[in-house]
């Protein structure tokens, strides 16, 4: 595990943009195409509207970025809560995207169960069985969750499945989510969390006992290169 300390925000958001950049690059150059799963939040937000920017957009060939969500609420695409919303107005309408390399995690007239089977086969019709993303980028809850990995539920014990759904009780809403086995194939992964209530679920996540029920980002191990979490040096105090 790389923990990377930056002294505010805007060097975090310059650091993840930049990272997504170099990857883009780097990737497309290997194999002709990067494929990323992206989170909503915050930070991703900021990060997003960077990336829209003149001096990122020109050097990034869009037109060969595949993007899928690590997660989402199972709303509408139009819904305020919705993460690809967010996404689609801060970066994906503002930069020459192909539209059928774009898979946002809601569909209309089915069920939140037999989308997520149909988004694994998305993602396995652009990354075949391996279903090795180039770059996810997750962000992490005061509570220590990541993606729709949340403490105490069922969704944590998955190990076959690569995206799941279920009923978030006390959200009392559909959540769809990829799951640890998938997050964990991916090439590069990285974490993005900072603030005050972040705090004490980071700590333990970095120096507590393995817990993950309680902190499920401590599911994220992954198989390649080790995992990358960016944060804020009034996170760690």
């Amino acid at each position: 595990m790389k923990v990377q300390v930056v002294d505010n925000l805007d060097q975090l958001y310059k650091e993840t943009a930049d990272l997504f950049s170099n990857l883009a690059a780097d990737s497309i150059q290997k194999r002709g195409k990067f494929v990323v799963a992206l989170s909503g939040g915050t930070s991703p937000k900021s990060v997003f509207e960077l990336l829209a920017t003149e001096s990122y957009a020109e050097r990034i060939e869009w037109n060969k970025i595949y993007f899928f969500w690590v997660d989402e609420r199972w709303v509408p695409l139009n819904d305020d809560k919705s993460n690809a919303k967010m996404t689609f107005e801060t970066l994906l309408n503002r930069v020459p995207v192909n539209g059928d390399q774009i898979f946002p995690m809601f569909k209309e007239n089915i069920s939140p169960e037999d989308y997520a089977v149909e988004y694994e086969n998305e993602i396995k019709n652009v990354l075949g069985d391996e279903g090795r993303f180039d770059f996810i980028l997750l962000g992490m809850g005061d509570d220590g969750h990541t993606a729709s990995l949340f403490p105490g539920e069922r969704i944590l014990d998955e190990n076959e499945k690569w995206v799941d759904a279920y009923y978030l009780k006390p959200q009392e809403m559909f959540r769809i989510t990829l799951t640890a086995p998938i997050i964990n194939k991916a090439e590069n992964i990285l974490v993005v969390t900072f603030g005050e209530s972040k705090r004490h679920a980071l700590n333990e996540v970095l120096n507590g006992e393995y817990n993950p029920q309680l902190y499920p980002l401590q599911l994220i191990k992954p198989e390649k290169n080790e995992l990358q979490i960016l944060t804020t040096s009034d996170t760690l105090k």
